[in-house]
């Protein structure tokens, strides 16, 4: 089975946005969440909120999808956004929550 790889976009409150790309998105998104490299322009922007995600089979599809979105309009990501999430919730709140068992009937 292929290494997936993801391309993300991360929001602050203030919607400003940063697009990246990694085999190890829990982490990767931990990493941004948690200030690991306080230099760096989400630490500096406050960028914590993590808006899309798509998922692709091999690293070099997803390099290639971060550089194309990267090209693209702040106008253009915005639409990509709000048509996947149109409420900008964090879509990493959820990972490692808890699920009950289902009871059946």
């Amino acid at each position: 089975m292929p290494d997936l790889a993801y391309v993300y976009i991360m929001s602050s409150t203030y919607r400003v946005l940063y697009i990246g790309v990694t085999s190890e998105i829990e982490l990767r998104i931990l990493q941004h969440k948690n200030g690991r490299y306080p230099d760096s322009f989400t630490s500096r922007y406050k960028i914590d909120r993590l808006v899309h995600l798509e998922r692709f089979g091999m690293i070099e599809d997803a390099i290639a999808r971060e550089k194309q979105l990267k090209r693209w309009s702040r106008v253009k990501k915005i639409q990509l956004i709000v048509a996947n999430n149109p409420e900008w919730k964090d879509l990493s709140e959820e990972w490692g929550k808890t699920v009950a068992l289902y009871a059946g009937k």
